[in-house]
C-alpha cells in the first residue's frame, strides 16, 4: 500500500510538471494544433492524449474478464492523480442509501458552512455501465460541492457485465426515490433534490428524471448531465467524425453498450436510449453539456433541442475544444476546470428559479396517489 501511494505521488508530481511547462514547450510535445468541425482541440487535452499514446500501447482498450477488474482499479488511480488537496475541505462520509435489490455504497459531501437545509444532488458517476466507483468519482464530487454550495450525495450501482440492463437503472431509481423521502436524514430540503451524473451517470440522472415525470411521481427538482449517451448503438456524425484519436473511441463506445445492453436496447422498454422515449414535457429543468470532439457530442445536443421543444427550460452548452470524460481533467486543463465550474454554476442556480415549478409538481404527484387509491379502491 505504501508503495501506491509514492508512485501516485511521483506520477502527479509528474502531471503537475509538465501540465505546468509554457504554452510553447507543451505546443512542442503535443505537435501541431488539431482542428476538426471547426474547432481546435485544447491543448492541454493534446497534450495528455500525448502522453496516454506513450503509456498504452493502444487508444481506448478493451474489456474482458481477465482485464476487467484492473481497468476499474486504473480508473480508480486516475482520480488519485488529479485530487486537488484544497478539496479536502469539503466533508465527506461514506454510508449506505436503499438499491433496487440492496443497499448500495454511497457518499455524502458537505461544502464548508452549507445551512442546515439545503439542495442536495443524487450524483452518479460513468464509466460506461462497466467502470467507475465512488472514488473514480471523488474528485468531480469534491469540486461540484465546493463551488456550487450544494450537498453531493454519490452513489454506487451495480455495474456491467456482472449486472447487466437494467440493473443500473433500477438501482438509480431506487436510490433517488429513497434519498428523496429521507431528504431530512441527509440535511437537505426534499424540495431540492436534484439528479445529476457524467457519461453513462448522466444517462441515469435524465432517466430517473423522465420515469418520476411519466409515473406522476415528485420529479427532482433539477437535472444536470455532463456529456450523456442518450442513443444507444447508433452510428454515424459525431460517432464518426471523433470515433478515433480523442480518448473515447467508437469502438469502445460499442463495446460498453453491448455490455450493459447484451441483447441491444429491448423493443418494449426504450429506457436504455433515452433520445427515443416518446414524450418529455414532463421533465425538470435540465443543465447538459456537450464537448466538442466527443463521439456522444451529437446525440447530447439532440436531446437538448428535444426537450426544448418539449418546452422543458434547458441550458445546453458545447465546450468545442474538450473531450469526453473533461470533468475529469480539471487538475490538468484550464478549459476542462472552467467547464466544470460552469456546470456547479448552473447546479447553485438550478435549486432556485425552480421555485415556481415545484408547487405544479406536487400537485401532479398528489393527483396521480389520488388516482392510484380510486383505482385501488374499485378494485376492491
Amino acid at each position: 500500500m505504501a508503495g501506491v501511494k509514492v508512485r501516485v505521488q511521483a506520477l502527479r508530481w509528474g502531471f503537475r510538471v509538465l501540465f505546468g511547462l509554457p504554452s510553447r514547450v507543451k505546443r512542442t510535445l503535443a505537435g501541431a494544433p488539431i482542428r476538426l468541425d471547426g474547432q481546435e482541440l485544447d491543448l492541454d487535452l493534446q497534450l495528455l492524449g500525448w502522453v496516454d499514446r506513450l503509456l498504452n500501447s493502444s487508444e481506448g482498450g478493451t474489456v474482458d474478464e481477465v482485464a476487467l477488474a484492473e481497468q476499474r482499479r486504473q480508473a480508480d488511480l486516475a482520480a488519485e492523480l488529479v485530487a486537488d488537496s484544497l478539496l479536502d475541505v469539503v466533508e465527506a462520509q461514506d454510508l449506505a442509501v436503499p438499491g433496487a435489490v440492496g443497499p448500495l455504497p454511497a457518499r455524502l459531501y458537505v461544502p464548508p458552512a452549507v445551512p442546515e437545509s439545503a439542495g442536495l444532488i443524487v450524483y452518479f458517476h460513468g464509466g460506461g455501465f462497466v467502470l467507475g466507483s465512488l472514488a473514480s468519482t471523488d474528485p468531480l464530487c469534491r469540486l461540484l460541492a465546493a463551488q456550487s454550495g450544494v450537498r453531493v450525495l454519490s452513489v454506487d450501482y451495480r455495474l456491467a457485465p456482472e449486472d447487466p440492463y437494467p440493473a443500473a437503472l433500477e438501482d438509480a431509481i431506487a436510490a433517488y426515490r429513497a434519498v428523496q423521502e429521507n431528504a431530512a436524514a441527509l440535511g437537505a430540503d426534499p424540495d431540492l433534490i436534484a439528479v445529476g451524473g457524467d457519461s453513462a451517470g448522466a444517462n441515469l440522472a435524465l432517466v430517473v428524471a423522465h420515469q418520476q415525470s411519466v409515473l406522476g411521481r415528485p420529479v427532482p427538482a433539477f437535472v444536470l448531465a455532463l456529456y450523456p449517451v442518450t442513443d444507444a448503438e447508433r452510428t454515424g456524425g459525431s460517432r464518426e467524425l471523433f470515433g478515433t484519436g480523442f480518448g473515447l473511441t467508437v469502438e469502445y463506445l460499442a463495446e460498453l453498450e453491448r455490455l450493459y445492453l447484451p441483447d441491444g436496447v429491448p423493443s418494449d422498454d426504450k429506457r436504455g436510449a433515452i433520445l427515443r422515449a416518446r414524450d418529455l414535457s414532463r421533465m425538470p429543468p435540465v443543465y447538459l453539456s456537450t464537448a466538442g470532439f466527443d463521439p456522444l457530442r451529437d446525440e447530447g445536443e439532440e436531446l437538448a433541442a428535444r426537450l426544448r421543444r418539449a418546452g422543458v427550460p434547458v441550458v445546453a452548452r458545447r465546450f468545442p475544444g474538450l473531450v469526453h470524460g473533461y470533468a475529469s481533467f480539471t487538475a490538468l486543463s484550464a478549459a476542462a476546470r472552467d467547464a466544470t465550474l460552469d456546470a456547479a454554476s448552473a447546479l447553485r442556480a438550478g435549486l432556485g428559479p425552480v421555485e415556481s415549478m415545484r408547487p405544479a409538481a406536487r400537485r401532479s404527484a398528489r393527483a396521480a396517489r389520488l388516482l392510484s387509491d380510486r383505482r385501488r379502491l374499485a378494485g376492491s
